[in-house]
């Protein structure tokens, strides 16, 4: 085997492919509910990357800021939430009303952007989360 033979098949070795499915907005601008999706690495930030190079939908999608991550609710705040409550670092959030989920889960239950991605898991960016009225 030649070099470039070798370093094609290490390249395509490090591809992951998922089945991505948009809704709302993030729908309307990549123009497909459901799509295959091949990008280099095997996390949910690498996939993100990759993705928002080619769809321009990471606005969207992530929060710059603590204030684009969160809105005012009409319930009280409590100081004492029951379980455990953990939330990505700020930068890693998502918008409000947006999410990300790995296998349905939302990203912020998994490893966040760290979580790791096998080929065939199904990537949902979904935005509007809710719709009301």
């Amino acid at each position: 085997m030649n070099s470039e033979t070798v370093e094609r098949q290490s390249s395509a070795m490090d591809l992951t492919t998922v089945e991505v499915r948009c809704t709302g907005h993030v729908r309307r601008v990549v123009g497909e509910p459901a799509l295959p999706y091949a990008f280099e690495g095997n996390t949910l930030r690498d996939f993100l990357d990759a993705f928002f190079q080619e769809y321009d939908v990471g606005d969207m999608l992530i929060a710059e800021t603590e204030a684009d991550a969160t809105t005012e609710g009409w319930a009280p705040e409590i100081a004492d939430l029951p379980g455990d409550w953990a939330k990505n670092p700020e930068g890693e959030q998502t918008r409000c009303y947006a999410r990300v989920a790995v296998n349905g889960e939302f990203n912020e239950h998994l490893d966040g952007l760290d979580t790791e991605l096998e080929t065939g898991d199904r990537i949902g960016l979904l935005y509007p989360f809710i719709f009301c009225c």
